[in-house]
């Protein structure tokens, strides 16, 4: 049985329903309470999972207020478990105020790892993860968002970024603007779930290929941005330079300029003028 007077936070699948851990499912089975952000949203896939144990609600309208009531249940010897619509509760989701409530009570908070958006999203997106940074949510209204994307400008390592549908497009404009079109960037959708899309490349073509696909402005988004060098590039723009001249050394000799640049271009995730450019100096011209 799971321990008495413990708290545990549990991490929940992203989007696939298998991805919960045996022992995630154990303690929610276990546990004498589970509180869940949307129980709308919880109660189908605790049911996939066979969990019957009663849920409450805790969500960031009633979490100062609930909090008491979760102290009272654990410190009377009882033992209930957080989770979150998707992922790790606490991770841009509800459940800080409870936390600290539960450590000063003295109260064991005990966590029960699991998936999570950000670190999915930063294994695939071929950028270092050797340091990063997340950030959250941008703000909503452009003219904060900018300001909040030009504090970010000139930080040196991998940046995580969460944003919503209706507000991708605008705050990928944003980003081009305030990081440069040629920031290498993956955006990740709908992780995990039927609809998964990851496009990587410079945030110029992200842009490009989410405003001209509307299937791209549905879902979830995870976005990670490279972070900047000292001498003012972006990481990976060494490498991507090398790898550019390399492409175009294949394919010059056997194709027009135009058609080896087109080519090089996707190959290398950046724009065809770029390669275009590239070419024309590769060649003397």
């Amino acid at each position: 049985m799971s321990s008495e007077s413990t708290l545990y936070i549990v991490a929940t699948p992203i989007g696939h329903r298998d991805d919960m851990s045996a022992r995630a499912i154990r303690i929610l089975q276990q546990v004498d309470r589970i509180y869940a952000e949307d129980t709308r949203h919880s109660l189908p896939l605790l049911r996939h999972h066979g969990i019957e144990t009663r849920v409450w609600t805790l969500h960031e309208h009633n979490e100062e207020a609930r909090s008491a009531t979760v102290i009272e249940h654990l410190t009377a010897g009882a033992s209930a478990a957080l989770i979150t619509d998707a992922g790790t509760p606490l991770i841009s989701d509800p459940g800080f105020k409870l936390v600290r409530a539960c450590q000063a009570a003295g109260i064991r908070v005990s966590p029960i790892p699991g998936a999570c958006a950000v670190t999915a999203a930063l294994s695939v997106s071929g950028l270092p993860t050797d340091r990063f940074q997340f950030v959250g949510f941008p703000p909503a209204r452009s003219a904060a968002r900018q300001s909040w994307l030009q504090a970010l400008q000139a930080v040196p390592h991998t940046l995580v970024i969460y944003e919503s549908p209706h507000r991708i497009v605008d705050s990928l404009r944003d980003m081009v603007a305030q990081f440069g079109e040629q920031r290498l960037a993956t955006l990740g959708r709908e992780l995990t779930k039927r609809f998964e899309t990851l496009i990587h490349g410079s945030l110029s073509q992200v842009l490009e290929r989410v405003e001209h696909d509307a299937n791209q402005q549905r879902g979830e988004f995870v976005l990670v941005v490279a972070g900047q060098t000292e001498d003012g590039a972006a990481q990976g723009s060494q490498a991507l330079a090398v790898d550019l001249d390399k492409t175009l050394s294949v394919l010059l000799p056997h194709l027009p300029v135009k058609t080896a640049a087109k080519c090089a271009a996707e190959l290398c995730a950046i724009t065809k003028k770029q390669a275009y450019d590239r070419a024309l100096k590769l060649q003397g011209r």
